[in-house]
C-alpha cells in the first residue's frame, strides 16, 4: 500500500500528495475515518480523489492510503434480492449494525461470507478450461440458477483440483488451475471496465413488457437501449416499475440514482411485496436494487450506474436476459457537473463537463446481446429515465442521450395531466428496433407491421385534424375525417391507455395486443366504406360494438382471447346491416 497525505479539501473532491506510484481509478482510504475514495486525476506527485462518503470535518494533513487496485464489485451468489448503495454496501446489513444513518468509513461485506451455498460441480479434475468456463452451479433463488464461472482474467487452462458437491461459503476454494490460481464462488471485477464476451450479436427479439404502447408501437429489443424523458410527475418511475414487474427479463437491476428518498422508499417497500407473474413468488427473487438517493454523497451517485451495469453484465455472462432500470441519468449527469466544478474544469453546455457525451456513451454501449465467454447467449437491456428541467427535451442530457439510444419513450405532460397512463406520447416517441423485431412478430402474428404503421399514421392524421377542429370546429369536417377522430379516440382509450389497478388490463399478452389494434383498424376500414356509401357518422358511432371494442382490454382475460372473435362477429353483423341498407338505397 502507498501512503500520502491530504493537502486540500473541496467538498467530495480531495487533493493529496505522496501518491506518485498509484494508478488512475485506484481505490484509497481517505482520512482518519478511512472513507472510500477513488483517484480520478494524477499530476506531478499530486492526486485528485473523489470521496464516496460524507467528508464533513476532515482536516488537511490526514493520511491517505492507496490499495493499488481499481474500484471493484464482488460478484457471486447472494447478489439477487439484496439492496445496495452506489458502492455495493448492503444497506440492510449496515442498518442492523449502526441504525438508520450510515457511519463515516463503515464497511460491510457486500456478500454474506458465512452463508453456505450448495455447489454442484460440472467439471472433473484435469478438465480444460478457458476464461468464462462454467465449472459448477448454485441455486441462488428459486428463479435464478447461478453459474460459477472461471474469472475472465484467469491465465490457467486446466483444472488440477475441484471440490465435490456440497455446501461452501464464498471464501472457500472451489477449484485450482495448473498455475496455482484459486477459484472461489465469488470474484471481483472493476466497475469501470466492461466484462469481456466472445461476440456481439444483432438484436432480434423484443423485450415483452405487457404495455401495449411499448410492445406494439415502440418496441425495445433484448439487448437494446431506451430512454424515458419527462418532466416532474409525468410517470417515469411508474413506467419503469411496470416494465420491471412485467417484462420477460430473467433478472432486473433497478438503480435509484439521485432520486428522491420517498420514491426510493416506495421501491424498497413495494418490490419485496410484489408477486412475480412468471413464478408466483416475490419479485425480489429476480431483482437487485441499488439505492442512491439525492441526499447521499454525490460521488457515490456518479459510480452507482457503473456498479449496476457491472452486476448486469455478470448475470448476462451466465446466459440471462437482464434489464436495467436507471432512474435517473439526469441526476447522474448532475453529479458529474458538480464534481467537474469542484475540480475547476472548464464547463461546457449548461455547466455540464465537456466529457458528458463520452460518459453517456460508455454507459449505454455496455448494453447489447452477446455470446458470452462460456458460449451462452445473454443480453443487457438498458432503460434510462431522463429528467429534463421543465420538461425541456432540448437540454443537453436528453439530446446527448438520443445519440446513443435507439428507443425513445417521450412522456407527455398533457397525457399525464389527463390521467392517461402510460403517458408515452405517440408523436415524439420512436423506436428503431421495429425492423429488427419484425421477424419475431411475424411468427406470432403477420399483421403486426401493417396494423402498427396504419394505426400510427391514423394518429398523426388525427393530430393534424385536431388543429383544424380548434379553429373551425368538428362540424366543418366531412364524415370521413370525423371518423378518423372517432377511431383515434378509440385507440387512445381502448389500446394506448392501461389501468395498473385492473387485474386484466395491468398486463396484456402480445397476441391480445395485436388483436385489439387489428379489430380497431378493421372497424375504421368497414366504417369508412359505409360512410362512403352515404351513411351518416352518428349512425355508426352509436353502434354498441364500438364500446365493446374499447372495453376488450378490461373484459377479455389473456387466456380467453377467443372472446375477441365474438366482438368481431358483432362488428361484422352491425356494420353489415348498415352497409346492406345503404347499398339497397344506392341501387334504388
Amino acid at each position: 500500500m502507498i501512503e500520502g497525505k491530504i493537502t486540500r479539501i473541496s467538498g467530495p473532491i480531495v487533493y493529496a500528495e505522496g501518491l506518485d506510484g498509484c494508478g488512475l481509478y485506484d481505490v484509497v482510504d481517505v482520512g482518519d475515518a478511512k472513507l472510500i475514495g477513488e483517484i480520478i486525476r494524477q499530476k506531478e506527485g499530486f492526486a485528485t480523489i473523489q470521496v464516496y462518503e460524507d467528508d464533513t470535518g476532515m482536516h488537511v494533513g490526514e493520511k491517505v492510503v492507496c490499495h493499488e487496485r481499481p474500484l471493484s464489485v464482488r460478484l457471486g451468489p447472494g447478489l439477487v434480492g439484496t439492496i445496495y448503495d452506489g458502492i455495493q454496501r448492503p444497506l440492510a446489513s449496515m442498518f442492523n449494525e449502526s441504525g438508520a444513518f450510515l457511519l463515516p468509513g463503515q464497511r460491510t461485506e457486500p456478500l454474506d461470507v458465512t452463508k453456505k451455498w450448495d455447489f454442484v460441480p460440472l467439471l472433473m479434475q484435469g478438465a480444460d478450461i478457458l476464461p468464462g468456463t462454467v465449472i459448477g452451479t448454485v441455486q441462488e433463488t428459486s428463479s435464478i440458477t447461478h453459474s460459477i464461472m472461471v474469472p475472465p482474467d484467469t491465465r490457467g487452462r486446466k483444472i488440477v483440483k475441484i471440490v465435490a458437491a456440497g455446501a461452501y461459503t464464498i471464501e472457500d476454494i472451489i477449484a485450482e488451475t495448473e498455475l496455482g490460481e484459486k477459484i472461489y464462488l465469488a470474484q471481483y471485477w472493476p466497475v469501470r471496465r466492461a466484462r469481456p464476451y466472445s461476440a456481439k450479436l444483432t438484436v432480434s427479439e423484443p423485450l415483452v413488457t405487457g404495455q401495449r404502447v411499448i410492445d406494439v408501437f415502440f418496441p425495445l429489443s433484448k439487448g437494446g437501449t431506451a430512454a424515458i424523458p419527462g418532466g416532474f410527475g409525468t410517470g417515469k418511475t411508474m413506467t419503469q416499475h411496470a416494465v420491471a414487474k412485467w417484462c420477460d427479463a430473467d433478472l432486473i437491476v433497478y438503480i435509484g440514482c439521485g432520486e428522491r428518498g420517498n420514491e426510493m422508499t416506495d421501491v424498497l417497500t413495494e418490490f419485496p411485496s410484489l408477486i412475480d407473474p412468471r413464478t408466483g413468488r416475490s419479485l425480489m427473487e429476480r431483482t437487485i436494487l441499488i439505492a442512491n438517493t439525492s441526499n447521499m454523497p454525490v460521488a457515490a451517485r456518479e459510480v452507482s450506474l457503473y456498479s449496476g451495469i457491472t452486476l448486469a453484465e455478470y448475470y448476462r455472462d451466465m446466459g440471462m436476459a437482464v434489464a436495467i432500470m436507471a432512474d435517473s441519468t439526469s441526476r447522474w449527469a448532475e453529479a458529474l457537473r458538480e464534481l467537474s466544478g469542484r475540480m475547476e474544469e472548464m464547463p461546457a453546455e449548461e455547466g455540464f463537463p465537456a466529457y458528458l457525451p463520452t460518459r453517456l456513451a460508455e454507459f449505454y454501449e455496455r448494453a447489447g446481446r452477446v455470446t458470452s465467454l462460456c458460449g451462452k447467449e445473454g443480453s443487457v437491456s438498458v432503460i434510462g429515465a431522463v429528467s429534463p428541467p421543465g420538461g425541456d427535451f432540448s437540454e443537453p442530457v436528453t439530446q446527448h442521450t438520443k445519440r446513443f439510444i435507439r428507443c425513445f419513450w417521450a412522456l407527455d405532460r398533457e397525457l399525464a395531466n389527463a390521467r392517461h397512463y402510460p403517458a408515452i406520447g405517440w408523436i415524439e416517441s420512436y423506436s428503431e428496433y421495429a425492423d429488427e423485431v419484425r421477424g419475431w412478430w411475424d411468427k406470432l402474428d403477420p399483421r403486426w407491421a401493417e396494423v402498427r404503421l396504419a394505426a400510427l399514421d391514423l394518429l398523426k392524421r388525427e393530430q393534424r385534424l385536431e388543429q383544424i377542429v380548434r379553429l373551425i370546429g368538428p362540424d366543418a369536417l366531412p364524415d370521413s375525417e370525423r371518423l378518423i377522430l372517432v377511431v383515434a379516440e378509440m385507440i387512445k382509450n381502448g389500446f394506448l391507455q392501461q389501468n395498473a389497478f385492473d387485474q386484466i388490463d395491468v398486463y396484456s399478452v402480445p397476441e391480445k395486443q395485436i388483436q385489439i389494434l387489428q379489430l380497431m383498424m378493421l372497424f375504421y376500414q368497414r366504417a369508412l366504406a359505409v360512410v362512403k356509401l352515404g351513411a351518416p357518422l352518428p349512425q355508426i358511432t352509436v353502434l354498441p360494438v364500438r364500446e365493446e371494442i374499447v372495453r376488450i382490454k378490461t373484459t377479455v382475460p389473456n387466456d380467453k382471447l377467443e372472446m375477441i372473435k365474438e366482438v368481431e362477429n358483432h362488428l361484422d353483423e352491425q356494420l353489415g346491416n348498415i352497409e346492406r341498407m345503404y347499398r339497397k338505397v344506392g341501387t334504388v
